[in-house]
Parts: structure tokens; C-alpha cells; sequence
């Protein structure tokens, strides 16, 4: 009798129990269970992605039970940053070709300098858009002939356009009506060297003939001597453009103005302008109070710093001198790095000072860069500031040396380096 289930045999000659099969000893594989062979997979074609595999316990194993059984299927290098085959149900990336960082490096500066040129491009007709070009020279008759250098009259007046009651009196501007000069000076550019010549507003001058710039009308010059700054008041700038022609016999290419609020606007918007103080002064009409040093001027401060005269013995002829030093000093603090490369400071700077900037009709960008960079360029040595020479006073108006304004006028009309003094 077998005492064995069906399908399993012993060996009894030894007179152990052999039997085969699950628990068995036996080195024969179980008759009725055979183990199905599994193939390792070969490896995937470039760019394919590999079957599903199936292991010993997905086909054997009872649900829940892990055999510990491996297929021996390797992965080398698989994930992030490997080259071999990715794991099962993950996509196969092909390696692509190494970046061309000339080509983006090339790419990245063309996207650069097309941002740079749309920036200044639209910069330009912002600010071209906000000059104010209302002097027009063709009224102004009988005109010297022009000069090798670019001649430029450049007025502070004291218009309170465009302030409040509250800013005349913190900058201490009085409440007048209207618009005078408050300082004139000729700005020269030339290839030998920039000359900036303060014009006194007390200089004796003669009126001449001249025609309306509002009526059109002419008037005929009588002789008539009055202060240079009372042409202004009696028919603005283009009467004021041709007295000054007429007494110097130097011909002004462009003309320039900017009132109180813009001034003081533009050191605010500069962060104040740095200057060395040499000796301190009072004065209540400007609301000027400086001690000595070097010290940063607010818009309100520089304000009264130029405008101050009663302070000094030489009235009007020390303010002109402390006006070409204030301006020489904002022109240079204007055109470093910091301001003209920066959005934040260049764009409140241009639109304070362009708001209230009067211009003549034929006064470019560009010439407005060059008046600017010419007054950075006396400050920095490359030129000469001073006063119209003065031979003396005539009712208390200052009469000019009419030898030395004669050789300054020819030597800038030349373009020759300035050797005439104000002394």
C-alpha cells in the first residue's frame, strides 16, 4: 500500500524516507508543481521603453506574501543624473547635446541692448516731449556774426510759477507778480576750454532798437542806460538776448531759463549738492544762514545761498560768484555714475528741472547735454569762470571795462583760450 499522495514516489533502498517535493530533501524539482523559468528581460532599444515585468511573487505568491524572491533585474545609473535604464514605467529621455552658452551668452546681450536702446529712446521723447520751448531769437534784429565757439545765455529768474503759497514762504521768494532776472551769465563751449561769464544784474547797459516779441512792433533806440535785468522786465527774453548782444558784440546761440521751484526742485531731487562753505553769512531777505565747511545744500538752502547780496561788500558781484560755484557743483554731482545711470534719481532730476525749464525754439537734447557738460567741464579745470570785467560804477550801476570785454569777446569768438581777467 502507498502510503504517498498521488504523484509522489520514495526511495526506500537506503531505508530512509526520500521523498520529493515540498519539505523533501530530494534534489529533484516537485512532478506536479514545476517552477516556471524566468528569463531576465534584454535590455530596451534606444529611446523604447521597457515591458512591464512580472516576478516570481506576482505569479506565485498568495496576495500579501512576499517571497523576498528578486527577478535579478538591474538598474544601472537609473534616476537623476544616471545613464542607465530607468526604472520600470518611467519614461526613456535620450541624452540631448550639451548647452551652447555662446549662442545664449550672445542671445542674453542682444535682449539687453534692445531693452538699453528702448529705454533711452523712450527717455528721449519724455524729456523732449517736457522742454519748453517758447523764445524765439528770429524776433531779435541786427545780430553779431557767429562765432567758432557755442554761446549760451543762461537765466535764473525769479518766477513763482507753478508754487504755493506755503513754498514762497519756506524758500522766502516774496509773492511778486511776474518774472525777473535774478542772474544772467554767458555760458561759451568751446574746443580750447569752457568760459562762463557772470553778467551782474546792476550792469549798466544801453537799450536799443529792438522789435516787440509780442507786438512785433519796432523800437528805436534812443541811448537810453538802464540795469541789464531791466530789459528783461520790460520785454523778455528776446529783448534781454539782444541787449546783450548789442553791448558785447558776442553773438548767443541759445537761450535758457529755469525759475525758483525748478532750481530748488532739482538739488532736492539730487539728494542736495556738497559745497565748501569758506566763510559763513546771514541774510534775512533770502533766509540765508551758513556756517563755514563743507556742508550738503537742500533745494531750500541753495536757493537762498544764491540768491544772497546784501551779505557781502561786493553786492551783486560776490552772489554771481557764488551762483557760477553752486551751478558748477550741482552740473558735476549731476553727471556722475550715480545720478545718470540710475532711473530712480535721473528721472525726478530731469522732469524738476525740465518742468520749469524755458528754452529757445531751436534748443535740441542735445544742445541742453552739451550747455550742461560744458558747466560739469569748468568745474572739473577744463575752463575759466568769472565776472564781466568792471572798470567802476555810474549811479550805482556797474560799468564794464569796455577794453577787456572786447578781447574776451574775440578771444571766445576764435575759440582761443580766455586770458582776460576781471580784476
Amino acid at each position: 500500500m502507498n502510503d504517498w499522495p498521488e504523484g509522489w514516489t520514495a526511495d526506500r533502498g537506503d531505508g530512509n524516507a526520500r521523498g520529493y517535493g515540498r519539505g523533501s530533501a530530494g534534489a529533484q524539482p516537485e512532478g506536479a508543481r514545476v517552477m516556471r523559468h524566468v528569463q531576465r528581460p534584454a535590455a530596451p532599444q534606444r529611446g523604447s521603453v521597457p515591458p512591464q515585468q512580472r516576478g516570481y511573487d506576482q505569479d506565485y505568491a498568495e496576495p500579501g506574501y512576499d517571497s523576498g524572491y528578486n527577478t535579478g533585474q538591474v538598474y544601472s545609473g537609473a534616476g537623476r543624473g544616471g545613464g542607465g535604464i530607468p526604472p520600470q514605467g518611467a519614461p526613456y529621455r535620450q541624452p540631448g547635446p550639451a548647452p551652447d552658452w555662446r549662442r545664449r551668452i550672445k542671445v542674453g546681450s542682444i535682449v539687453v541692448l534692445v531693452a538699453v536702446l528702448g529705454t533711452a529712446v523712450g527717455t528721449y521723447f519724455w524729456a523732449d516731449s517736457k522742454v519748453r520751448r517758447e523764445v524765439d531769437l528770429s524776433k531779435v534784429i541786427e545780430r553779431p556774426a557767429e562765432g567758432d565757439c557755442t554761446t549760451y545765455l543762461i537765466v535764473g529768474s525769479d518766477s513763482r510759477e507753478g508754487m504755493s503759497a506755503e513754498e514762497k514762504k519756506k524758500l522766502h521768494t516774496g509773492s511778486a507778480e511776474g518774472k525777473r532776472t535774478d542772474s544772467m551769465m554767458i555760458l561759451a563751449a568751446c574746443s580750447g576750454g569752457n568760459t562762463m561769464v557772470s553778467l551782474p544784474r546792476d550792469s549798466d547797459v544801453e537799450i536799443p532798437t529792438f522789435v516787440g516779441s509780442e507786438s512785433g512792433k519796432t523800437f528805436p533806440g534812443t541811448g537810453r542806460r538802464v540795469k541789464l535785468n531791466a530789459a528783461y522786465a520790460e520785454d523778455g527774453p528776446e529783448l534781454l538776448v539782444r541787449t546783450v548782444e548789442h553791448n558785447t558784440g558776442l553773438r548767443i546761440d541759445h537761450y535758457a531759463e529755469i525759475g525758483f521751484a525748478g532750481f530748488a526742485g532739482i538739488v532736492d531731487a539730487l539728494g542736495g549738492v556738497e559745497m565748501n562753505i569758506e566763510k559763513g553769512f546771514k541774510d534775512q531777505k533770502s533766509g540765508a544762514d551758513f556756517q563755514a565747511g563743507k556742508q550738503t545744500l537742500d533745494g531750500e538752502q541753495a536757493l537762498a545761498f544764491v540768491r544772497t547780496r546784501y551779505a557781502f561788500a561786493e553786492s551783486d558781484l560776490a552772489r554771481t560768484k557764488n551762483q557760477q560755484k553752486f551751478l558748477s557743483a550741482m552740473a558735476s554731482q549731476a553727471a556722475t555714475p550715480g545720478t545718470v545711470l540710475n532711473p530712480f534719481k535721473l528721472y525726478p532730476v530731469m522732469g524738476a528741472g525740465l518742468d520749469t525749464l524755458v528754452v529757445d525754439k531751436d534748443m535740441s537734447l542735445w544742445d541742453l547735454g552739451e550747455m550742461f557738460f560744458a558747466m560739469k567741464g569748468v568745474t572739473d579745470g577744463e575752463g575759466t569762470s568769472m565776472n564781466m570785467p568792471t572798470s567802476g560804477s555810474n549811479g550805482g550801476n556797474l560799468v564794464w571795462d569796455k577794453a577787456k570785454v572786447r578781447q574776451l569777446v574775440k578771444q571766445i569768438q576764435n575759440d582761443e583760450k580766455v586770458t582776460v581777467s576781471d580784476q
